[in-house]
């Protein structure tokens, strides 16, 4: 990674921006057009400048092949370095819920990581839960340490006032209609290939972004809010 290209394409204000934007959240062109009020052209242009220094990332949805989601490149901590200046506090959610359609693999291992990153209250949930978590996910957070929550929970009956919700599966994104409060990591389901390597992947990209969104609140709570 050449560090006069990335430093060049952070120069611009609106490409900051939307890396900013992205510090903590994955998102497609066409929302950060929206966002931004900027034409998809023009905003094509960017982003182009973007990815080629390697700020970001293009992912296409497991979803809908025809959506894609940006996201900050963040396994480079150069990236996460420049970009993360300047980054506020988020107000502190009561608790953060992590979303996946079947609750036996991303969401769990989520939850169980983001306990060993903050004391802030998690739980974990599916659109369609399965009956209990994945036998892999379940040998990969023994080997990486974790507990997972074997609760399986119906994401309408578990979600609460007060919840951040992060979505954890292009699927839950795309298809579940939700208010309030959220965020979106697309991250590859690790369950179709079932290879143990693709659950420490899933791991691997959750704890990275778990470890950008965890110190952005000001204020840690004590577990016994749970």
């Amino acid at each position: 990674m050449d560090l006069v290209e990335v430093h060049a394409a952070l120069a611009d204000p609106l490409r900051l921006a939307v890396a900013q934007y992205l510090y903590d959240t994955d998102e497609t062109p066409g929302r950060l057009g929206e966002r931004f009020s900027v034409p998809s052209n023009l905003l094509a242009h960017h982003l182009g400048v973007l990815a080629a220094a390697g700020v970001v990332t293009r992912r296409r949805s497991e979803h809908d092949g025809r959506r894609q989601y940006l996201q900050l490149s963040h396994f480079e901590p150069m990236v996460r370095q420049l970009v993360g200046v300047g980054i506020g506090a988020r107000p502190q959610p009561e608790r953060v819920l992590f979303v996946c359609t079947r609750n036996s693999a991303r969401s769990k291992l989520a939850s169980a990581l983001w306990r060993r990153h903050s004391l802030l209250p998690s739980a974990d949930a599916g659109t369609a839960p399965a009956t209990a978590p994945h036998h892999t996910a379940n040998a990969v957070a023994e080997r990486l340490g974790l507990s997972l929550d074997r609760a399986m929970r119906d994401v309408e009956r578990a979600r609460r006032p007060g919840d951040l919700v992060v979505t954890v599966c292009d699927h839950v994104q795309e298809t579940w209609d939700h208010d309030g409060p959220g965020l979106h990591w697309s991250v590859p389901d690790p369950v179709p290939g079932g290879a143990e390597a693709d659950f420490v992947g899933a791991a691997e990209t959750l704890e990275a972004r778990i470890s950008i969104l965890a110190p952005q609140f000001q204020k840690e709570s004590s577990h016994d809010q749970h």
